[in-house]
């Protein structure tokens, strides 16, 4: 296995614990409440574009579906709409 399949592998199961840890982070009736929603649809999207890319062997693809994925999360994060429950090994936390 290549190092760059390790790489993407190890993100891939860093994802399941970043997605079981994170939550919308706004209340239902917010107006960001559909921003929020947004956010972590697209980065559960970017997730399963990845692991596709990953299953069929195209590691570089999957890597930067992960980076998009990491994106939509830890802008989220930092706008507060999504919480990262302060877990800064996890997201990117606006200080």
């Amino acid at each position: 296995m290549s190092d760059l399949s390790e790489r993407v592998e190890r993100y891939l199961r860093l994802k399941e614990e970043a997605l079981s840890v994170l939550s919308i982070g706004v209340p239902r009736d917010s107006f960001l409440y559909a921003f929020a929603s947004d956010c972590l649809d697209m980065a559960r999207r970017y997730f399963s574009d990845a692991e596709h890319f990953h299953s069929v062997g195209d590691d570089i693809n999957a890597l930067s579906a992960i980076n998009y994925a990491y994106g939509w999360i830890d802008a989220g994060v930092r706008l507060g709409v999504l919480d990262g429950k302060g877990d800064h090994r996890l997201f990117t936390h606006y200080r």
